[in-house]
C-alpha cells in the first residue's frame, strides 16, 4: 500500500524540473514555495537548466531554495554564455556546431555542487535527460559522473557543444522531453511535482517583434509537448502542474530579470499550493492554464 502525506501525494514524490534556460529561475521561486507548504521530493528529474537546479535540489533538498537562490544571484549572460561575438566566431570555426564552450556552466556546477562529482554523492535519486544524436531518443542519465551529465543535458544545439559519454552523443534534452515526466514515473515516482519554465498557466501575449514571435512559438511548442506528456501520464498518478511566472518577452539567454522571476512565480505557487488538494490520479493545475477541476 502506498505511503500518503497530508497534502495527498503518494510517495515516492517526484520533482519534475523543465528546460528553459535564463528562466530556470522561476523554479527557485516554485521550491521555495514548495519548501514552506512542507511538500518535499523523494527523487528528482530534470532536463536542461532544470537538471542544473535539480542536481542542487538532490544534493541539498532542506536547503536547495536558499543554496539556488545565492547560484542565481550569481547567474549572468556572460558567465553561462561566455565571449562576445568575435570570439562566437572563432568558437564556431574551431567547433564548427556551437557558439559557446560550456566551461562557464561548468564552473556554476562545482561551485554550487559543493564537491560532489557522481550521482551517488547525491542525497536523493537524481536523473538528467538528454538527447543521443545517434538514436535520437531521449537518455535518461542517473550514474557515473555527474557534471557531463548535467552539461549534456544542458547541451542546447548550436549554443554548447555536444557531451560525448561512452558511445553517446548527446544534446539537451528539451528536444523530446523538455518536461521529462514519463522519465520521472520510470525512475519509480508514485506522484509528481512539475517545475515548468514555460510560462506555464499563462498565456504568452501576442509578438510584436521578431525576438518575441520566435520566444511566442518556441513557447507553444514546448507547451504542446508538455500538454500531451502530463495529460496522458495524469491516468495514472497524481501530477501535480505548478503555475509559473506571469509570462513576459524575456529570452532564454536573457538573465537580466532573475529576482522578478523568482518573486513573481513564488507569489503565484504560494497562493496555488494553498488551496491544493489532490485526490487521485489527474492533473492539479495545466501547463496551459486552469481546467475544470483544478485548483
Amino acid at each position: 500500500m502506498l505511503a500518503v502525506l497530508d497534502h495527498g501525494l503518494p510517495t515516492p514524490v517526484g520533482f519534475v524540473l523543465g528546460g528553459g534556460g535564463s528562466l530556470g529561475a522561476i523554479q527557485v521561486g516554485m521550491l521555495r514555495a514548495l519548501a514552506e507548504h512542507g511538500i518535499r521530493p523523494d527523487l528528482v528529474i530534470g532536463t536542461s537548466v532544470g537538471s542544473v537546479n535539480g542536481s542542487l535540489l538532490a544534493l541539498d533538498p532542506e536547503h536547495a531554495a536558499g543554496r539556488l537562490t545565492r547560484m542565481w544571484a550569481k547567474m549572468t549572460r556572460s558567465r553561462v554564455f561566455p565571449g562576445g561575438p568575435l570570439k562566437q566566431l572563432r568558437t564556431l570555426r574551431a567547433g564548427r556546431n556551437h557558439l559557446f564552450r560550456n566551461t562557464g556552466l561548468a564552473e556554476v556546477l562545482a561551485e554550487g555542487l559543493d564537491g560532489a562529482t557522481r550521482f551517488t554523492d547525491l542525497t536523493l535519486p537524481f536523473g538528467a535527460v538528454a538527447v543521443d544524436a545517434v538514436t535520437a531518443l531521449p537518455v535518461l542519465l542517473h550514474e557515473g559522473d555527474l557534471v557531463p551529465a548535467i552539461l549534456a543535458s544542458a547541451a542546447i544545439p548550436g549554443i554548447y557543444p555536444p557531451v560525448r559519454i561512452g558511445e553517446q552523443v548527446l544534446y539537451d534534452g528539451g528536444v523530446l522531453a523538455n518536461v521529462p515526466v514519463r522519465q520521472a514515473l520510470s525512475m519509480g515516482a508514485k506522484s509528481l511535482i512539475v517545475l515548468d519554465c514555460a510560462f506555464p498557466g499563462h498565456l504568452p501575449g501576442v509578438p510584436a517583434s521578431l525576438p518575441e514571435t520566435l520566444l511566442f512559438w518556441a513557447t507553444l511548442a514546448t507547451r504542446n509537448q508538455a500538454v500531451l506528456e502530463a495529460t496522458r501520464c495524469a491516468e495514472f498518478a497524481p501530477i501535480v502542474y505548478l503555475p509559473g511566472a506571469p509570462a513576459r518577452p524575456v529570452t532564454p539567454l536573457d538573465f537580466r530579470f532573475t529576482s522578478e522571476l523568482i518573486a513573481s512565480s513564488y507569489a503565484e505557487c504560494t497562493e496555488f499550493l494553498s488551496r491544493l488538494r489532490v485526490d487521485g490520479p489527474g492533473l492539479y493545475g495545466h501547463p496551459a492554464g486552469p481546467t475544470p477541476g483544478t485548483p
